[in-house]
């Protein structure tokens, strides 16, 4: 039945006989995106098959109807209560475009609709209008359209897809402010023009202007917005010592030759510190009708930065003047502070009769001081250091070589014999400077007795107290006790 259906469509069709419930309906999409095509149909056939074929509507050109599930690139709904079915064709393809047919089958002659299907690249355009702006002003897009176009609604989206610029639309005719962008329209040049303000970084890439078709493709024109950094108009690098003061020049517009000028600190000029509130360091002075200078005195560490020449109220992007401040400490200071930062500390050991001491040879010295001095100066310090070190350990040397040997006398009572005992070598281990003069007193005093043979019982007494005042605190005869008396 539906071949012999189709059989009569095609005499038909050649014969023009073919009754169509509707004109030629021209459906317009884009490649790689998806169009619906939909086709109504009298009152009284909502329970009837629709479907959608193309050509001749053959078996072989029917693309989908009402009673088959939806296929990968076909889809169909039928919307009983408006009368209209709406078939979909997905990822379009250049190969999609032709003539195609809304049928509604019925006994006897099916109902049809004839359409046209156009597609067309997802892309714009083959000229590029290339516009440049600043960031924190503000740049104006002129978009031009035709005389059949007055009346119909303008509008500015970002990218490069005219399948979805009038859905993602920043500003329209219909609406002619959002935000930072206005839209105007000038009828009798037929030119409507987008003004952007406060630009950004972010706002820089492609723009399409368009002009909304009421059958067929949107009309477009191409735009690329480049948006420069504030460092790319004007910038300053200055260098100079901490203690010295610095100039800035700074031009300005004429017009602002009565407005109140300052120099702000900071990375971003729209949030940045007034450096002349409070701070009696920075000097401002009008050198002419299009010029003034700022004068920083005492330059420190913590003027580093960034600085712009602003008035108040704003200037236009181009009449801005950033600086970037670098202080740095004298010279010949610094090169002292290594200096002194390079001394070494050394230590030497001290070896003396009675006690071993550590002794520093190079005392901390005050970098105040150091800083003060000459270069030549500081050398011979250096030489003085090193000479007394060299004199330290000549005299520990000459020291050490009279450590010798004492010998300890035994007094016997009653004119015996005295007995000689040898004493182990001297190296006590108090400081030689301060014991050195008791030592050989006592060697003599002990040289003198050898020489007599006896002593008075009252002179033994009496030496035997001169040898309790050496007692083992002193550690004279390396930490060993006195010999007893035979």
């Amino acid at each position: 039945m539906w071949s012999f259906q189709k059989l009569f469509f095609t005499l038909c069709s050649a014969l023009s006989c073919v009754r169509s419930a509707a004109g030629l309906i021209r459906v317009f999409g884009y490649e790689g995106t998806h169009v619906n095509i939909s086709c109504s149909y009298p009152q009284g056939y909502e329970a009837y098959q629709k479907y959608l074929c193309r050509n001749d509507c053959a078996d072989s050109d029917v693309l989908i109807t009402t009673s088959q599930a939806n296929k990968p690139r076909h889809s169909i709904y039928d919307d009983k209560s408006t009368r209209i079915f709406t078939t979909t064709i997905a990822n379009l393809q250049s190969a999609d475009a032709g003539k195609y047919w809304c049928g509604v089958t019925r006994n006897g002659k099916d109902l049809y609709t004839e359409l046209k299907l156009e597609t067309k690249q997802d892309s714009c355009c083959s000229t590029v209008n290339n516009i440049q702006g600043n960031e924190g002003g503000s740049v104006t897009i002129s978009c031009p359209y035709d005389s059949e176009s007055d009346d119909k609604l303008k509008f500015l989206c970002r990218g490069n897809r005219p399948s979805t610029c009038r859905q993602q639309a920043v500003i329209t005719s219909s609406n002619t402010q959002n935000g930072r962008i206005k839209l105007s329209d000038d009828r009798k040049s037929r030119i409507f023009t987008v003004t952007i303000s406060s630009l950004t970084l972010k706002d820089s890439g492609s723009y399409l202007c368009g002009v909304q078709r009421n059958s067929g493709f949107d009309v477009f024109s191409a735009v690329e917005l480049e948006v420069k950094e504030w460092c790319c108009v004007k910038s300053k690098i200055i260098r100079e010592t901490a203690g010295h003061e610095v100039t800035l020049q700074c031009p300005y517009p004429p017009n602002h030759r009565n407005n109140r000028k300052f120099l702000c600190k900071g990375s971003q000029r729209s949030n940045c510190t007034d450096m002349m509130k409070g701070q009696s360091r920075f000097l401002v002075h009008s050198d002419s009708s299009e010029s003034f200078s700022v004068k920083i005195t005492h330059l420190e560490a913590g003027d580093n930065g960034t600085y712009w020449c602003r008035s108040e109220p704003e200037w236009n992007v181009g009449n801005y003047t950033q600086f970037h401040l670098s202080v740095v400490e004298e010279e010949q200071n610094v090169a002292k502070k290594k200096t002194l930062q390079a001394l070494p500390t050394q230590d030497t050991t001290t070896v003396s009769r009675h006690q071993s001491s550590r002794v520093t040879t190079a005392p901390p010295v005050s970098e105040e001081l150091i800083e003060g001095f000459p270069d030549v100066a500081l050398y011979s310090l250096v030489a003085i250091v090193g000479g007394l070190l060299l004199l330290t350990v000549i005299l520990v040397t000459v020291f050490k070589s009279k450590c010798s040997k004492v010998q300890e006398i035994g007094v016997v009572a009653d004119g015996k014999k005295l007995d000689f005992v040898e004493a182990q070598e001297v190296c006590g281990r108090e400081d030689v400077y301060q014991n050195h003069d008791s030592m050989v007193m006592r060697s003599q005093q002990m040289a003198s007795r050898q020489q007599h043979a006896t002593y008075h019982a009252n002179d033994v007494d009496e030496d035997e107290r001169d040898y309790e005042n050496v007692t083992a605190a002193e550690d004279i005869y390396c930490n060993e006790g006195f010999h007893k008396f035979k």
